[in-house]
Parts: C-alpha cells; sequence; structure tokens
C-alpha cells in the first residue's frame, strides 16, 4: 500500500522557516509533496532559505510573483487546483497567515480535502489586515489546527472551533533553536556590516500597513533615525519601491544602514547580535523572544500577545516619537517566562498529522 500523500503548500520567508523542522520529520513517514506559490521569488526572499536549511526542492514551484492579494490569491487558486487534481493528496498542509496559506486551504477545502494549519488559532483583532483574514478564513476550513500556546486554544474555542486543535509550541522555535549555533559560528554578517554585537539596532519593515501608506512609512524612518545606535535594515523588496515611490529613499540611506536580504542563518546572527530590534513582522518578534533580544513593533496591535505581556516587546505603531522614546529605553527586562513549547513542535505536527491519516476516511 503507498504512503499516504501530504501536500504542502508554502510561498514567503516565514513559511520556508517553518516548514524547514517540519518537513524533514515528514517525510520520514509519508509521502510529501511540497509547492512553493513564488508569493516571494527574489533570491533574498527564497532561494537562500531552501538552500542554507536544506529544505527539499519543491516538487512544484507555481512561479505566481508579486500583484495585488486579490489577484494573487486567484493565480494561486488556478495553480494550486491543477496540482492539487494531479497529485490527489490525502491531506493539505498550510502555514501561517499569508495568501498562499488561504490559496492552499481553499482549494483543499472546494475538493474535500482535510486540511491541516501549523499556527493556528492567532488573531490581531484587526481585520484591515489581509494576514487576519487570511488567519480567519483558513482556521475556519482545516480539520487539524496546530496550535502555538493555551491562548489561540481559548481563541478558536470563543469562534465555536473545538475539533481538531492540538497545542503543539512554535515550530520556528524548533528552527531557531537548529540554526542557532550555526550563526555563532558561520556567519560573518556582523563583521561584513562592520557592527559589534549590542551595538546595534536591527530594523525590518515590510507590511502593506506601513509601507503603502507614505506618513506611516516617514514616521517609521524618522523614528528608527534618531537612534542612539547605528540602524541596520534588511531591506524588503516592497519597502525598497515603496521608500522610492514616497521620496523617502534618499533619507533612510542617509540616516540608515541599508542592506540587501540576508539569509536565515545570516539574519538569526544579526537579531542574535542586536541591542533590539524593530519590526513590523510577527515571525520576528517571535524570533526575538527566543534569542533574547528587546523587541519594538512598529504596529498598534499584535498576534502574538504574550511576549507584549512578558514585557520583552513593546508596541509603538507608527509614531515616531514612541519608536523614539523605545529605543532609548533602559530599563532591565523581566525574568522571560517559557512561552512557545521546548522545540518539539515539529514533531508534534507531524504526530498529529500521521494519527490523523491513519485515522481513515471515516474520521474526516
Amino acid at each position: 500500500m503507498n504512503d499516504p500523500t501530504v501536500l504542502s503548500v508554502v510561498g514567503a520567508r516565514p513559511q520556508f522557516v517553518k516548514a524547514f523542522p517540519v518537513s524533514g520529520l515528514l517525510r520520514e513517514r509519508v509521502r510529501e509533496v511540497l509547492v512553493h506559490t513564488g508569493q516571494h521569488y527574489d533570491f533574498g526572499m527564497s532561494d537562500v532559505f531552501f538552500e542554507e536549511l536544506d529544505i527539499p526542492e519543491p516538487e512544484y514551484n507555481l512561479g505566481v510573483g508579486s500583484a495585488n492579494h486579490a489577484v494573487q490569491t486567484a493565480v494561486m487558486l488556478r495553480e494550486l487546483d491543477a496540482v492539487v487534481e494531479s497529485e490527489e493528496p490525502d491531506l493539505v498542509l498550510v502555514y501561517g497567515d499569508t495568501n498562499s496559506t488561504l490559496a492552499g486551504a481553499l482549494v483543499a477545502a472546494k475538493r474535500g480535502i482535510p486540511i491541516g494549519h501549523v499556527e493556528a488559532g492567532l488573531r490581531s483583532g484587526n481585520w484591515s489586515m489581509p494576514e487576519e483574514v487570511n488567519r480567519v478564513l483558513t482556521d475556519r476550513c482545516s480539520d487539524l489546527l496546530f496550535v502555538p500556546s493555551e491562548r489561540a486554544v481559548g481563541t478558536l474555542a470563543e469562534e465555536g472551533i473545538t475539533d481538531g486543535v492540538t497545542v503543539t509550541g512554535d515550530v520556528m522555535y524548533d528552527a531557531i533553536l537548529r540554526v542557532r549555533e550555526r550563526a555563532v559560528a558561520e556567519s560573518t554578517v556582523l563583521d561584513d556590516l562592520d557592527v559589534d554585537p549590542d551595538e546595534y539596532v536591527l530594523a525590518t519593515v515590510h507590511r502593506q500597513a506601513n509601507t503603502d501608506d507614505p506618513e506611516r512609512l516617514a514616521a517609521i524612518v524618522e523614528g528608527l533615525a534618531s537612534s542612539p545606535r547605528r540602524v541596520v535594515v534588511p531591506l524588503h523588496p516592497r519597502t525598497e519601491g515603496a521608500l522610492e515611490r514616497h521620496g523617502l529613499l534618499e533619507r533612510a540611506t542617509d540616516a540608515l544602514t541599508l542592506t540587501d536580504p540576508v539569509g536565515y542563518v545570516d539574519f538569526v546572527g544579526l537579531l542574535a547580535g542586536a541591542e533590539r530590534v524593530a519590526t513590523d513582522s510577527g515571525g520576528v518578534q517571535k524570533e526575538a523572544f527566543y534569542l533574547d533580544t528587546r523587541c519594538v513593533t512598529l504596529r498598534d496591535e499584535t498576534e502574538w500577545v504574550e511576549t507584549v505581556e512578558a514585557g520583552w516587546n513593546e508596541l509603538v505603531g507608527a509614531d515616531a516619537e514612541a519608536i523614539r522614546r523605545a529605543l532609548r529605553r533602559t530599563d532591565e527586562l523581566p525574568e522571560k517566562p517559557p512561552l512557545y513549547g521546548g522545540g518539539h513542535a515539529a514533531e508534534r505536527v507531524v504526530d498529529g498529522v500521521v494519527a490523523f491519516l491513519d485515522s481513515g476516511p471515516s474520521e474526516t
């Protein structure tokens, strides 16, 4: 009898990182078909992650590329549907909250194929965020909901979702644990940028709400420019285009150290060495927490509420003065609580998938 087939859908940097610890374990027990939608297609945002993390070469690369949310998701639906029809998977596994996540879930739901959602149950409470829409709709479609925390269990229960929910912890913690020592031993990024540990701020800006709004982006640039330490910014292609479009590129170039996107090993090295990080990324908020790096979040809300409650993450929005104060804050951080599991989330995800597939069609 052939092994059951799991179709794993990824498309953006955070999903490559999440798939890294899961795919290796999954392939020991089932047949995995990995699909890269091409949502992130720049080498620094895509291929380098597969190379560095030894993620299996995708069986399919759909090459969807950049477009507005509706068009990009529509193209993904069409292309993924053809893959699903060809491969006839027993389960579709999706990660996080991108358009690739939603497209994978919708195609599977329309074809009556079970869905597993890694990083389910998160909510920012901001329905204007495309990611929030993707999360909620994906959770509604999913048969298996792998959540990082007990808070996520409660969130899903409030929405009437209780079946198929498993607390696994965070697979990104698994990834960090595997890469952290390599970053210290192998990465030369600090030398390449001529920065010393604890003497710089790392910043990442890519959220559409920040990049598409010239006032928000200008305030973020001014806030970062007020840092008493040098600010290193690996520049997301979307952000570079927005800075140029809004007439902010010269100011950013003068005030900040702008670099090309970096691979995951170098990024972990930069994040571990930073005195603090300023970011609008959900994933970076967690990675900072795992690496004992103080975090300043350039958003008005976060789906990772526990990091704020623990005192390791401060929400400042796109307010230049709030960013300035947060970058200069010197109060001692509290003792860090154990959040999001102990580095075995990928094992729990794979165990859950295999148990579900072994239970047979009558249980689905």
